[in-house]
C-alpha cells in the first residue's frame, strides 16, 4: 500500500478537510466525524487502493483500512491539520445524529486510545494466569510480584486513563480530570470500602470501589466539562485559572462519592447480574447471542456499545462472561475465511485470504477477513455465523469466562484456560473453526471472475513525458531537498516555475491529488507513476496558494490544466519552488532518458521514462 495516496484519496473522498469535525481510528479504522456526510463520496473512497470497504454507523464514516491504519492515519496528519490531536479522542464538534449514535461515537472516542494497551496488559496477565497454573511460576516469588503488577496496575487504575480520554472527548481540562481520577483511587479513599457510618459535612454516603470503574469518571468529567465553561466566563481573568480547577474538584470528588458512584455501582451491579442471570439460567442464549452477531455488532460499529459492558462485568463480579463466546465469533470468521483461501481459484482472492486468515486467527482482526472477502461473498459470513453462533452456545453453556480485558484472538486464549469447563471451551472452539471452514470449503461460493493480468512493459512502453510547467530545467541533484536529491523517491528532473499553472505532461489518471495542492500524482494506462511536487515543504502551507482543478481517480488529457498556485506568494512565505517531477516506480521504469535542459514550456518533451523491457533490450 501507498499509504500517502490512500491519506490523500480518503481525505478527498470524505469532502476535504474542512468537512471533517473529528478523525481517530482504532484497530482497522479510520473513524471519521463529518460535519455534512451528503458531501462525501463513498464510492470514491471505497475506491481508493487500501481502502477494503466503508461503514456509517454510531455517528461516524468509518473507512475500512484493515491493520495498515496507522500509517495511512499518519499520513492524513501529514497532509492536513487532522490527526494527532483528534487521535486520542478529541472532537472539534458534537457528533450528530441521534442519541443512540451519539452513544456509540462518545463511547469509541473514550475507549479508543485505551483499548490496546488495556488488551496488551489484559494479555499479559492472561498469561501470567497460564503460567501459575502450568506451574511455571508461583504466586510467592517477587518476579510474580512485578508481573502482576505489570499486567494488573492499567485495568486497576482504568478510571485515570479515561479521565484523559473523556477530556478530550468533552474539552475539559485534562489535568483537572486527572485529579479527580486519583481522588477516586487514591489509597485511603479505597480503604474506606465497605465501613459503615461514612460522612461528609454531615452528609451520610456510601463508599464503592471505583477500581476499574467506567461510568462515573466518564459523567463526572462531563459534569466537569461545563462547570469549567461557566467558570472560566464568571472568574475574574486574575483567578480563573487556579480557582477554576480549585472549585471543580472541591465540588465534583465530593459529587462522585455522594452520589454518582453509588448510583452507578447500583446500576453497574445490577446489570452485572443481570448478565450472571442470563448465563446462569439460559447460557446457550446469551453465548450464541454474543458468537454469532458480534461480528454483525462489529460492523455497525455496535461492539463499542458493549465494550463498558466488559468492564462494568469485571468490576462487579472480578470476571467476564461475555467475552468467552467472543472468540468463537472471531475465529469462526477467520476459520470462514481460511475456507475461502483453500478453495479460491482466483489468484487475486488467494492473496486476500492469505494474510486475512493469519490476522484473524492470531491477532483476532477480522476487518479485512470480513470487509474484503466474507461479506461481499456472502456465504463464507454467512458460516462464520452459524459457526460462532453454536460454538458460542457451547463455551456459553460450559461458563466459561476470563479474568482480564483480552481482544479476543488465537494468541489471548490463555485468559480463557482454568476458567470454566475446559472441554466446553474446547468442543466449542473447534465448532466455531470446524463448521465455517468445511462449509466454506465444501459448499463454496460465487467466486468473481479472474482479471486479466496486466500486460508487462515492453519497448512500446516507454512515456515521453511533457514538461506540466513553464519554467527552466534543472537537474534533479540540485534540488534542496535530500529525498528528492539522492533519488530516494524516483529519477526524474526538476524545474524552477516561471509561471503558476500545472499541466498534465501525459493522459493519466490522478493517483492522488493532495488536498494541500503542494502534489499531484499521475498513472499512465502503461503503469508508469509520477509525482509531481511544487515547491519544497510546501506542505505546510496546509493549501494556502494552492488552488486544485483536480480529483483523486479523475482521468485527465495530456495539457489538461490539474492546479493553479500563487508562485510570488509562496516565495514570500520562505518556501523554495523548485518542483521535482519524479518517476515512483522505478522498478517498472528503471531508465530515464532524453532529459530536457534549460527554458521549457509545459507541453514540451521534457524526459522519457524507459520501461523494464526496453532496458533489457538496450542492455
Amino acid at each position: 500500500m501507498d499509504y500517502s495516496k490512500t491519506a490523500a484519496g480518503v481525505l478527498q473522498g470524505v469532502g476535504g478537510e474542512e468537512n471533517v469535525s473529528s478523525l481517530v481510528h482504532c484497530a482497522t479504522r479510520l473513524r471519521f466525524v463529518l460535519k455534512d456526510e451528503s458531501k462525501a463520496d463513498t464510492a470514491a473512497v471505497k475506491a481508493t487502493p487500501g481502502v477494503v470497504t466503508v461503514a456509517q454507523a454510531g455517528g461516524q464514516y468509518q473507512v475500512v483500512i484493515g491493520n495498515d491504519v496507522p500509517d495511512v492515519f499518519a499520513e492524513i496528519g501529514k497532509i492536513s491539520k487532522l490527526g494527532a490531536a483528534s487521535a486520542d479522542g478529541a472532537a472539534t464538534d458534537a457528533p450528530k445524529g441521534n442519541l443512540f449514535n451519539r452513544f456509540i461515537s462518545m463511547i469509541s472516542s473514550i475507549f479508543t486510545p485505551v483499548l490496546w494497551a488495556l488488551a496488551g496488559t489484559g494479555l499479559l496477565k492472561a498469561f501470567l494466569a497460564a503460567a501459575v497454573t502450568f506451574n511455571w511460576i508461583t504466586t510467592d516469588t517477587t518476579t510474580y510480584a512485578v508481573l502482576n503488577a505489570l499486567s494488573d496496575a492499567f485495568i486497576n487504575f482504568l478510571p485515570i486513563a479515561l479521565s484523559i480520554t473523556a477530556a478530550r472527548y468533552f474539552k475539559a481540562n485534562e489535568w483537572t480530570s486527572l485529579a479527580i481520577a486519583g481522588a477516586l483511587v487514591y489509597p485511603t479513599m479505597a480503604g474506606l470500602v465497605g465501613q459503615p457510618g461514612l460522612t461528609f459535612f454531615g452528609i451520610p454516603f456510601t463508599m464503592v470501589s471505583y477500581v476499574s470503574s467506567v461510568i462515573p469518571i466518564i459523567v463526572v468529567v462531563w459534569l466537569q466539562s461545563h462547570a469549567e465553561k461557566f467558570l472560566y466566563h464568571v472568574l475574574p481573568g486574575a483567578v480563573k485559572r487556579f480557582m477554576t480547577p480549585m472549585i471543580v474538584v472541591l465540588f465534583a470528588v465530593p459529587l462522585v462519592f455522594v452520589v454518582i458512584g453509588p448510583i452507578s455501582d447500583l446500576l453497574g451491579g445490577g446489570l452485572g447480574k443481570g448478565i450472571g442471570w442470563v448465563f446462569d439460567n439460559a447460557p446457550w442464549a446469551g453465548g450464541a447471542i454474543m458468537g454469532g452477531l458480534w461480528q454483525v455488532f462489529v460492523i455497525f460499529g455496535l461492539h463499542w456499545g458493549l465494550v463498558p459492558l466488559f468492564t462494568l462485568e469485571f468490576q462487579t463480579t472480578g470476571q467476564i462472561l461475555l467475552v468467552g463466546p467472543v472468540f468463537a465469533a472471531v475465529l469462526a470468521q477467520a476459520a470462514a475465511v481460511a475456507g475461502v483461501w483453500v478453495r479460491a481459484r482466483n489468484k487475486n482472492l488467494k492473496s486476500l485470504a492469505a494474510p486475512a486468515t493469519l490476522s484473524g486467527f492470531l491477532a483476532g482482526i477480522t476487518e479485512p477477513a470480513i470487509y474484503g472477502i466474507n461479506l461481499p461473498l456472502k456465504r463464507p459470513f454467512a458460516f462464520g455465523i452459524v459457526g460462532g453462533a453454536i460454538g458460542g452456545a457451547i463455551i456459553g453453556i460450559g461458563g466459561v469466562f476470563a479474568k482480564a480485558f483480552v481482544v479476543p484472538s488465537g494468541l489471548a486464549l490463555p485468559a480463557l484456560f482454568g476458567n470454566g469447563n475446559m472441554i466446553m471451551l474446547i468442543i466449542g472452539l473447534g465448532v466455531a473453526i470446524v463448521v465455517p471452514f468445511l462449509l466454506t470449503a465444501i459448499v463454496g461460493f460465487v467466486e468473481p471472475a479472474e482479471e486479466a493480468a496486466p500486460a508487462p512493459a515492453s519497448a512500446e512502453n516507454d512515456l515521453v513525458v511533457l514538461s506540466p510547467l513553464d519554467g527552466t530545467v534543472v537537474d534533479l541533484s540540485e534540488t534542496p531537498d535530500a529525498a528528492f536529491a539522492e533519488g530516494a523517491l524516483g529519477d526524474g528532473v526538476a524545474i524552477l516555475p516561471r509561471s503558476g499553472a500545472l499541466y498534465a505532461p501525459f493522459d493519466a489518471t490522478i493517483a492522488a491529488a493532495f488536498p494541500t495542492g503542494h502534489a499531484i500524482g499521475l498513472r499512465h494506462a502503461d503503469g508508469a507513476e509520477v509525482l509531481i511536487h511544487i515547491g519544497i515543504d510546501t506542505v505546510k502551507l496546509a493549501g494556502q496558494h494552492f488552488d486544485v482543478k483536480v480529483t483523486t481517480g479523475q482521468q485527465v488529457k495530456a495539457g489538461d490544466l490539474l492546479l493553479e498556485f500563487d508562485g510570488d506568494a509562496i516565495e514570500k512565505a520562505g518556501y523554495d519552488l523548485t518542483t521535482p517531477i519524479v518517476v515512483t516506480n522505478g522498478e517498472l521504469y528503471p531508465a530515464i532518458t532524453d532529459r530536457a535542459s534549460g527554458p521549457v514550456s509545459h507541453g514540451e518533451p521534457l524526459f522519457t521514462a524507459v520501461s523494464v523491457e526496453s532496458a533489457a533490450v538496450t542492455a
